[in-house]
């Protein structure tokens, strides 16, 4: 997330306006479906850049080519936030749970490590685009981190898996109805920033974040447990309509 400092970008030369802006048209441009631009609405920023990649080493990458970028010097950072795309597999896991514990399988043995990993390589071959996923072509995206709940009598990491299980199904079947509408993608941040998951949104029609994320907040899992941080919506921002955008008068 990055302010834009509009000040001194109408005080530079018409030459280091267009020297910076076709920085960030070429970096965009060779991001390509991995990357998107947009601009935020509210006070928590100008813009907004979401990068999908295989690893840290190519997150760094992105960020660098950015931050040595001429467009970089009329930029602050406002915010940030690093996760890692997750699938929600509580049923399939729970089922692996079972079907090794009724096999006699000694819980963190050798072979039961191997069973777990055997369940997690086969779902990550099934779900590679999903766990590896392009930037959507919506032109609206909402994004907020969130934690699970840890209170005095109240803590998601002490329920037993198979309530966890049920009630992530229940949360999930909220979801499911609004297909279509929203994509969804949901990355894990432990150990990573400040907040558990990392939540994007996208839609062709930004009402439908409010009855999404409104409707969820009935359910079990959310009206229970979940611990919301701040959003921040924007709209997509092309490399062609970049000096739209940034027009001064």
């Amino acid at each position: 997330m990055l302010r834009f400092r509009w000040s001194a970008w109408r005080a530079a030369s018409p030459d280091s306006r267009a020297r910076a802006l076709s920085s960030l048209q070429h970096l965009l441009t060779s991001w390509g479906s991995h990357s998107g631009l947009f601009s935020l609405l509210g006070h928590k920023g100008d813009l907004l850049l979401i990068h999908f990649r295989r690893s840290f080493d190519e997150l760094n990458e992105a960020e660098l080519a950015l931050a040595r970028s001429p467009f970089f010097d009329f930029c602050e950072v406002a915010h940030s936030y690093l996760s890692v795309v997750e699938l929600g597999l509580y049923e399939s896991t729970g089922k692996t749970y079972s079907d090794l514990t009724n096999r006699g399988v000694v819980p963190h043995s050798e072979e039961w490590n191997a069973g777990i990993q055997e369940v997690l390589d086969r779902q990550s071959r099934a779900m590679a685009s999903r766990l590896f996923p392009e930037m959507p072509a919506n032109p609206y995206v909402c994004f907020y981190p969130m934690d699970r709940r840890r209170g005095e009598d109240k803590n998601w990491y002490s329920v037993p898996m198979a309530e966890r299980a049920r009630m992530m199904a229940e949360h999930g079947a909220v979801g499911r109805r609004y297909a279509g509408q929203v994509r969804q993608i949901i990355s894990g941040s432990i150990g990573f920033d400040d907040w558990e998951w990392g939540v994007d949104l996208f839609a062709d029609d930004p009402l439908i974040f409010k009855k999404l994320i409104y409707e969820m907040r009935f359910d079990e899992v959310s009206a229970v447990y979940a611990l919301f941080g701040s959003f921040f919506v924007g709209l997509r921002t092309l490399p062609d309509q970049l000096p739209a955008l940034l027009k001064v008068d």
